[in-house]
């Protein structure tokens, strides 16, 4: 029974910031390469990061230099440490196993004044 659980979503206000968490149950965690997510209200589905299985990392242009993407295989968690965020963040931000049709149901940011 695969499980992608995000937590950490909450309203923010621009410059501030926020970590968002998804643990992942079911699967070989460690093995897996990863993926945030995020949809804004109206908008397609974007890619906002990476990790593979073994660290390695990518990144939107977007939110480069501001999001890290992380991962903690003893604890079975994907991390999307988001600073200086801007009202363009907003989005439902969802955790995702790469190349899979495995999704979490997501995490509410908003960021807004």
């Amino acid at each position: 029974q695969v499980q992608l659980v995000e937590s950490g979503g909450g309203l923010v206000q621009p410059g501030e910031s926020l970590r968002l968490s998804c643990r992942a149950s079911g699967i070989l965690f460690s093995v897996c390469s990863m993926s945030w997510y995020r949809q804004g209200p109206g908008k397609q589905r974007e890619l906002v990061a990476t990790i593979t299985s073994r660290g390695s990392t990518s990144s939107s242009d977007s939110v480069k230099g501001r999001f890290t993407i992380s991962r903690d295989n003893a604890k079975n968690t994907v991390y999307l440490q988001m600073n200086s965020l801007k009202p363009e963040d907003t989005a439902v931000y969802l955790c995702n196993i790469e190349s899979t049709h495995y999704w979490g149901q997501g995490t509410q940011v908003t960021v807004s004044s």
